[in-house]
């Protein structure tokens, strides 16, 4: 299995108000995104070229982060009902792009640059 991965970044605020009052993080604040995706594929599968994808096709993610997430507020962006902690909006990102991305095994994200949140689903779906 061959992987590669492309690195994001976007600016936004949050809140995650399902946080008890006193919780620094149940208050606005913002943060310094940044995301990972990670494409993979066995060795047979790769293109004529010789790659998982072409990074340049990942343009169209970049675009759509732009317009999205980038200096909007994740609470609205991600719509109601979902908290925007950095877990939720690594799935939520898996779950919006799997179907464009075949070749998508995980996405991280990262709000400081030493934390970090992994979905990598344990099967893709078919």
């Amino acid at each position: 299995m061959l992987t590669i991965t492309k690195e994001f970044h976007f600016s936004a605020s949050h809140v995650l108000d399902r946080l008890p009052a006193w919780h620094p993080c149940a208050r606005m604040h913002g943060h310094n995104y940044v995301v990972v995706l990670e494409l993979s594929a066995p060795r047979e599968a790769l293109t004529e070229a010789g790659f998982v994808r072409d990074y340049r096709e990942l343009d169209a993610f970049k675009q759509w982060m732009d317009d999205t997430l980038d200096h909007r507020h994740l609470n609205e962006a991600m719509g109601g009902g979902t908290s925007p902690s950095a877990e939720n909006l690594a799935v939520w990102i898996f779950e919006l792009w799997c179907d464009r991305l075949p070749e998508l095994t995980a996405v991280r994200v990262s709000e400081t640059p030493k934390t970090w949140a992994t979905y990598r689903p344990d099967h893709r779906r078919t």
